[in-house]
């Protein structure tokens, strides 16, 4: 399993301990350029670490949430 990039890891407490934002609010708060966030949130997605959401007050925007518990991949069981 690869470990996680640095800034993944930023995003990823950022979004523990501060609750659900947006990508411009992540941006704020841990001082990243953009293009760095979006990559940051593309490796969480991909460990399914984070929950999208549309935005209800602008559709055009995701809300990203820290997933308290990682799915599992398909045909593995962690189980004894």
């Amino acid at each position: 399993m690869n470990p996680l990039p640095p800034s993944s890891k930023i995003v990823l407490r950022i979004l523990g301990t501060e609750g659900a934002m947006t990508h411009k609010d992540i941006v704020k708060k841990t001082h990243c350029a953009p293009r760095t966030v979006r990559y940051a949130l593309k490796k969480l997605k991909e460990k399914n670490l984070l929950i999208e959401k549309m935005n209800m007050q602008d559709m055009r925007q995701i809300i990203y949430q820290y997933r308290l518990t990682p799915l599992q991949e398909p045909g593995r069981a962690d189980h004894c």
